[in-house]
């Protein structure tokens, strides 16, 4: 009975851990869409809120980062998003933009 529990107890850490190892790009886009973008657009004075990120003197160098630029929008701005959503909009941009070795 001890060993089924410890089984089920350790498929269940391995499945949550997949899990979160998968990110959404299509969430992670649907956020870049609705509250990125228009924001990034203000900034840059273009009307074009994909400057930001394909800019040459770009802050964001490395996948660590971005994530780390994600998550100070999502506070400063107080966009409300769950640390899944920072994940998913972190991997989309690199995905769609920076294509860094995550």
């Amino acid at each position: 009975m001890k060993k089924v529990a410890l089984l089920l107890i350790l498929g269940s850490v391995i499945l949550s851990q997949s899990i979160e190892a998968a990110p959404n790009l299509k969430n992670g886009k649907e956020i870049e869409d609705n509250k990125c973008y228009k924001c990034h657009a203000d900034k840059s004075g273009f009307g074009d809120g994909t400057l930001i990120y394909t800019r040459k003197d770009r802050r964001v160098q490395n996948f660590e980062r971005l994530k780390v630029m994600v998550a100070r929008c999502n506070t400063e701005l107080r966009l409300d998003l769950f640390p899944e959503d920072e994940a998913d909009v972190s991997a989309y941009l690199n995905q769609q933009y920076y294509k860094f070795k995550p």
